[in-house]
Parts: structure tokens; sequence; C-alpha cells
């Protein structure tokens, strides 16, 4: 179907960006912590932990990657972007993903022997990961979201999103809006379901709340980590 006019002026609702950076920004918070909580030696603990994170930076490699090909172009090619600030996104983009690569190096012997000086080194690893990435989420939010609002399409923006929604695994997917869901105001919750399908609502009421909350406790139990502040 050929787009209309207003289908090419309508400008996209960026806030959904920011929920998901709010889960990143938590779940490697709790990254570190819970590491650090693992026993010495205990392996099992330790490849559970693992697969989570394992799963954690994949997710953000794809988040990154979405906006390397899919938002910087589009922005520089149409709007007044200071070429400072994409140089400034990338290389934080690299700085992050040079710490997780050093932290996924740690991650495959800790996770064989659960051994104190590995779980440490790794724990330090995602101390700095997260520190990375709170200073390059909030300068996104700041000075790109903005942007975007103001110079994609709908459908662009869509795109985006969409990109990294693909790359989790369809028996995730429930657990991921469990993440997503987590500590969102009432307002952002309505929002965030509404671009889910009725059955996918329907199976998180049913399922996949269910799994989320199982899942958490378990990773969680005993590690604390300050809850991030929110607006309605």
């Amino acid at each position: 179907m050929a787009s209309t006019a207003t289908d090419a002026t309508a400008r996209p609702d960026t806030r959904d960006m920011v929920i998901v950076h709010r889960v990143f920004r938590r779940e490697f918070r709790y990254a570190a912590a819970i590491v650090r909580a693992v026993r010495d030696g205990d392996t099992a603990r330790a490849e559970l932990v693992a697969a989570r994170f394992d799963e954690l930076a994949t997710a953000l490699h794809h988040h990154h990657a979405g906006e390397d090909e899919l938002l910087w172009p589009r922005l520089q090619g149409r709007a007044d972007v200071d070429s400072a600030l994409v140089a400034a996104m990338q290389q934080q983009h690299a700085r992050v993903g040079e710490l997780l690569t050093q932290a996924l190096e740690a991650l495959a012997p800790w996770r064989r022997a659960a051994d104190v000086a590995t779980r440490d080194r790794l724990a330090g690893l995602l101390d700095d990961v997260s520190a990375a990435l709170d200073e390059h989420l909030a300068q996104e939010e700041r000075d790109v979201l903005p942007l975007a609002a103001q110079h994609l399409t709908v459908a662009e923006w869509d795109e985006l999103g969409e990109r990294g929604m693909a790359s989790i695994p369809r028996d995730r997917l429930l657990v991921f809006l469990g993440h997503i869901l987590e500590e969102t105001s009432p307002a952002e919750r309505r929002y965030m379901l509404g671009h889910v399908p009725l059955p996918g609502r329907i199976a998180y009421r049913l399922v996949g709340h269910r799994q989320w909350r199982r899942e958490i406790a378990v990773l969680r139990a005993g590690v604390r980590v300050p809850e991030q502040r929110r607006a309605d």
C-alpha cells in the first residue's frame, strides 16, 4: 500500500527506546552483583548466570548494530546533525563493545571453574560495561532521540525496533517482555503493551509473567541494586 501524506510526515514516539535503555541499565547493574554472589566452585550457578549474561550481551550487540546501520546514516542524511555527536556515539559503541568482548573472554573460563579470581575480574569488567553504557545511553537520550523524533518517519523508527526484537529467540520473547515492563509506570506499560499483538498480551498474562518472575527470583536471590528512577 502506498504511503499517504500523513504516513510520510508522521513522527515517531521515541519513549520505547528510553524504556529499552532502562532494561539494559538495570540488567548490567545487576550482572556484576549477580556474578559476585556466586560461591567459589559453584559451577552450576556460574553456568546459569553465564547463560543469562550471554543473552544480555547478544541483545545489546544487536541493539547497537541496529543503530549503527539504521539510525546514524539516516540522521546524517537529512538532519543538521553535528558530526562530532555521531562520532561520539560511534566511539561509545566501540568502547562498550570492547568491554563486552573482554567480559565474554573472562566469562568462558569462569563458567567452567567458577573460581574466585576470574569471578572478581569478570565482575569488575561488568562494572566497567555498566558505567560506559550509562554514559552512552544518557547522552543518546539527551542529544539523539530528539533528533530521531524530528527527522525519522514512524516506519523507519519501527524498523529499528523490529531489528532488535528479531534477535531475541521466540521462546524468550515473553520473558524479555517481563524485563521491559518491570520498571514501567502505568502509562508506559499501557504504551508498550499497545505494541504487542493480542495473542502475545494474553500469553504474557497467562504464562510469560510467571516465567519472568521465576527467572529473576532465581538469578537475583540475595542480590540488590538501586531501583532506577522513572517518570510517568
